[in-house]
């Protein structure tokens, strides 16, 4: 166990120092294995957020950020990298004990959050302006600038794998930041800002508030100092966060739920389509936005396909402690909301579906939820509709390839998405029809690049992730003209 998770209270980081909530009130935490406490956490207020800022304006007209070259600041994002590759173990550790999340996912996060620092530390040297055409007489530029105070704020069910797509290239095009982590989940990213102290990156660049939504995170999307919020997290306080942030016209940048649809046909390998599957809502015990949870299988295989895809949920994803070799899924990370997802089970029986599989607690300590599929739904059903970001798919059939996409669109979301053929003309034809920011073929959940955008269309989100178009979400052109 990391020493950082034997101390009784953790500090947030605030102009360079480890300082308590100004009301001297904390936040517990619970390990959702074993049900034991964990370090405390400050309850941060709007005045602990207030003074976040400060630090965080102080720090961007700093001459020591300021004035940084663009190579001086890719430097500092590799810095980043290594810190998160030296830790990455101890990082992986505090996230499974804080949320629950098996130590292998945990691991692979930290790994490939080293990666996006290594990818945007290229990217300083690499953000250029235009000239424009002008009279003889004029010189007519554009430059690209940095927004100025982001406000970063991200959800409990995978710390230390979304923050680095908001902090990386926040911090290569030049902006300051304040960190608003999860109220449930704070930990791992305030041992991150204690590492980031052995890096040269200068005071105050990166400030971490921790404390309810309702009161730190609302304090940061409303002050008008903040020149941009991004955001992870439901598609309900998603809207609010954009109806806040609309007071001051303050950019946003939304990545919310999802629902999305795993399309198996006939002619896929059905083997290799049950467990791409069972993977795609069963992972992180389905506390994932891209969460595969509505499953349509051509109804000529659908038989086979549910016996593999219970065959493959009863064996592969069978719940474990996160630290047992091999586990894929793991604990719920609250009772809040352990109690939640079973209450959409239990709303899906009320309503007369039948559970094919699971649908109860596994064992007798920690918040396990047993891997559950549902069928003989409806399309109006809750467990249809609602993301519920638990351990529980609902399967149906489809005729052909019109009424999959009708289906697979039949959603307020727009996440995700995976298909499973041996066809290519169905694979491109289901890819572009499908309304979602990311349709896997053959595979579920692959990222194999960093250069990919990743977002959602409709209720989804707002804006992209990831690769160039994220340089724009976080930087705003100013146009010159000089006279001679």
């Amino acid at each position: 166990m990391p020493a950082f998770l034997t101390a009784e209270a953790q500090l947030m980081h605030i102009g360079g120092e480890q300082v308590p909530a100004s009301s001297g009130n904390t936040l517990p935490n619970t390990d959702p294995t074993t049900e034991q406490a964990l370090p405390t956490v400050p309850r941060g207020s709007a005045q602990d957020v207030y003074a976040a800022v400060r630090a965080a304006r102080t720090a961007l007209v700093d001459p020591s950020w300021a004035q940084m070259s663009a190579d001086t600041r890719g430097r500092i994002l590799n810095q980043i990298a290594d810190v998160l590759e030296e830790h990455g173990e101890e990082l992986a550790t505090i996230d499974s004990v804080n949320m629950g999340a098996p130590r292998m996912l945990t691991s692979r996060m930290l790994a490939e959050s080293a990666e996006i620092f290594r990818y945007y530390a290229g990217w300083p040297t690499k953000i250029f302006g235009t000239t424009v055409p002008t009279p003889s007489d004029r010189l007519g530029y554009t430059r690209r600038e940095a927004l100025g105070v982001v406000g970063i704020i991200w959800g409990w069910n995978g710390p230390m794998a979304q923050l680095p797509s908001k902090l990386a290239p926040a911090l290569a095009t030049g902006n300051t930041v304040v960190l608003k982590p999860a109220e449930t989940a704070s930990l791992s990213t305030l041992r991150l800002a204690e590492l980031l102290q052995a890096t040269d990156l200068p005071t105050g660049v990166v400030n971490v508030v921790t404390g309810l939504g309702s009161e730190a995170g609302e304090a940061l999307v409303a002050h008008p100092d903040v020149a941009k919020i991004a955001y992870t997290g439901s598609t309900a306080v998603g809207k609010h966060v954009q109806q806040v942030a609309a007071e001051t016209l303050k950019k946003v940048t939304l990545e919310l739920g999802g629902k999305s649809p795993t399309v198996v046909f006939a002619d896929a390998d059905l083997q290799a389509a049950a467990r791409g599957a069972a993977a795609g809502f069963l992972g992180n015990a389905g506390q994932a936005c891209v969460a595969g949870s509505r499953i349509f299988v051509q109804e000529q295989v659908r038989d086979e396909f549910v016996a593999l895809l219970t065959e493959a949920m009863n064996t592969i994803f069978t719940p474990a402690d996160p630290f047992t070799p091999n586990t894929i899924t793991g604990a719920l990370a609250t009772k809040t909301h352990f109690d939640r997802v079973a209450s959409y089970v239990d709303s899906a029986r009320d309503q007369g579906a039948h559970i094919v599989t699971g649908g109860t607690r596994f064992g007798d300590q920690g918040y396990f939820y047993t891997p559950t599929l549902i069928d003989d739904i409806t399309p109006d059903m809750r467990v249809v509709r609602e993301e519920i970001f638990g351990p529980v798919g609902v399967i149906t059939t489809f005729t052909d390839t019109a009424d999959a996409i009708a289906q697979a669109n039949d959603t307020e979301y727009g996440l995700a998405a995976s298909v499973w053929t041996t066809d290519l003309g169905t694979a491109h034809t289901m890819a572009a029809a499908i309304q979602a920011g990311t349709v896997w073929v053959n595979t579920w959940g692959e990222q194999a690049n960093m250069a990919f955008p990743f977002g959602g269309y409709k209720q989804s989100g707002i804006g992209r992730e990831g690769g160039l178009e994220v340089i724009d979400s976080y930087t705003q052109s100013k146009a010159v003209q000089i006279a001679f």
